[in-house]
């Protein structure tokens, strides 16, 4: 710390630079070499063999396609070995790791391309679509890696196995350098790459170790249940900072037996997982048939869990919740409730719809409009500073501008805080709503469907959904002279964008209601659709 340009105390100033995040692998390969350290389908991975693993590409990756330092490198895959080594042999040549949601269409992944400047690409060999797509949209891509056999690439474990015995040693890198794009959308809906930092991500893996899963170390297991793209990612790059071993279920599509049936054989003690999921695993019947008494913490985040659901999950799991609250752009890192606050009673000391308190070195703050702190139990602006915030937008500085005030990180989301300091998340500023833990942008899929040529206006709104959070809704007027009833808009929008983003109901109405200044406003739509009565109708509840 220095006053001015002085040296404090006459002391030399710090150095910025910190460890790059792939010695995580390292570290643990050369502590316990023959410990199992992933498990995927039939086959596991020995720590020392997924150090070599990464090496090789890593090696390949510097010599034969020249990445460097600051390089980005595309990611489309889904879960694999070959997904979570790359993010290491990413960080060991000091290139930005950039995954994307595999379920994205080929035309928004190609968009991520552009949008990151990626010099590389690494792609699953069944989105030969979104490989093409990224070649014809990008004007810096060089190579694309193929994770199995195509056409579009080399295979990676051709690349790993012409590349073996390489040793490459971590590139040196400073606390602010990027490792990680964690692409994110704003109120526009337009993909934002959030920068995470090798300095940010040390602070944010200690963070999760000391306020998730204490504890944690050698002798635990953990299970993937959601895409290692985020925020499971982040959860799985924690685990190897302990030597904890990762269990991949063999399928893409959540197959909750098998789930269950891995947690009883490598006896898992923890799992990062979403509501919607979690509800879903906690109901079939398949948890009876299973012992799952090996579970210390399953951890669940990026969107409230409704109470009755959180009940029916400590009844049949105990006390291992754990949930915490926070953004991509601050990784997870702004409020937990350990499992001692999950109370099963709804009894006076029960603090119900809380996320919990503040995350060990961060700090939140209520604001206001103008950025003061307001009372306690007051509602206003969730923001928050701390080592965990993002380095801030990649090439967007409007979107940073906005984001931050004073110092602070402005989540968008309001809520209020207690007398004791438990948040409660009480509603968004954005039109943002949550969907099976999918943020979902409503300005984006509004887009889609006005290019339709027989759509004039329309709104999209997210509504209470019991399985998955939240659904989205659209309402639609016709041009004139077109009937609704011609108007396909679920085939229409089809393969325009992921399908999770894809409203589940549509409603035509022959004129939106707008305020005086001519403006359709959500607010109105949702007293509308209650007062016509057409959400009970769908079988679907009013907003609160």
């Amino acid at each position: 710390m220095t006053t001015g340009n002085a040296p404090l105390g006459g002391l030399a100033p710090s150095t910025t630079r910190v460890m790059n995040l792939s010695c995580f692998l390292t570290q643990a390969a050369r502590r316990n070499p023959d410990d199992i350290g992933f498990v995927w389908r039939e086959e596991t991975w020995t720590w020392a063999r997924m150090e070599a693993r990464v090496n090789a590409m890593a090696a390949a990756l510097a010599g034969e396609f020249g990445v460097r330092k600051g390089d980005r490198i595309l990611v489309q895959s889904a879960n694999c070995n070959q997904m979570f080594e790359s993010l290491f042999a990413c960080l060991r040549v000091g290139a930005v790791w950039v995954p994307t949601n595999y379920r994205q269409s080929p035309d928004e992944v190609a968009y991520l391309a552009t949008a990151s400047g990626a010099r590389g690409m690494i792609c699953g060999a069944s989105f030969a679509g979104h490989a093409a797509a990224c070649r014809q949209a990008s004007e810096t891509l060089d190579f694309v890696i193929a994770i199995g056999e195509a056409e579009f690439g080399e295979d990676y474990d051709a690349i790993v196995a012409r590349n073996d015995g390489g040793v490459v040693k971590s590139v040196a890198v400073d606390r602010d350098d990027p490792c990680w794009f964690f692409f994110t959308s704003g109120t526009t809906g337009r993909p934002k790459a959030a920068v995470l930092t090798h300095g940010q991500m040390a602070f944010v893996v200690t963070n999760h170790l000391c306020d998730l899963m204490p504890g944690t170390g050698r002798d635990d297991a953990s299970i993937v249940v959601a895409p290692l793209s985020h925020g499971a990612g982040v959860h799985q790059l924690t685990q190897v900072a302990h030597g904890v071993k990762t269990i991949l279920p063999p399928t893409e599509k959540l197959e909750v037996a098998t789930v269950w049936s891995l947690v009883e054989k490598w006896k898992v003690t923890n799992a990062f997982t979403v509501p919607t999921i979690l509800k879903l695993m906690i109901e079939d019947p398949s948890v009876d048939r299973f012992d799952h008494s090996s579970l210390r913490y399953v951890i669940y985040a990026g969107a409230p869990m409704y109470r009755a659901d959180q009940k029916r999950a400590l009844e049949k799991l105990g006390p291992v919740l754990v949930q915490y609250f926070g953004l991509g752009e601050v990784t997870g890192n702004i409020t937990v409730l350990p499992p001692a606050f999950h109370d099963l009673e709804d009894g006076p000391h029960a603090r119900i719809g809380t996320c919990g308190f503040e995350r060990t070195g961060m700090q939140v703050e209520i604001q206001n409009e103008e950025g003061e702190a307001v009372g306690t139990g007051e509602t206003g602006e969730i923001c928050v500073i701390g080592p965990a915030v993002f380095a801030g937008y990649y090439e967007n500085p409007e979107a940073n501008a906005k984001a931050f005030r004073n110092g602070w990180f402005r989540t968008g989301d309001l809520g209020h805080m207690d007398e004791r300091g438990f948040v409660y998340v009480t509603g968004r500023s954005s039109d943002m709503y949550i969907s099976g833990g999918s943020n979902i942008y409503p300005r984006e899929i509004e887009e889609k469907i006005l290019a339709h040529p027989d759509i004039s206006e329309t709104a999209v709104l997210g509504v209470p959904d019991p399985v998955w959070g939240e659904i989205g809704v659209a309402v639609c007027v016709a041009r004139p002279g077109v009937p609704p009833e011609t108007i396909d808009l679920a085939a229409w929008l089809d393969g325009k964008m992921a399908r999770y983003k894809l409203p589940k109901r549509f409603f035509f109405w022959g004129e939106m209601p707008k305020s005086a200044y001519g403006k359709i406003t959500k607010k109105m739509i949702r007293e509308e659709l209650e007062r016509r009565g057409e959400l009970a109708a769908a079988g679907l509840k009013p907003a609160v």
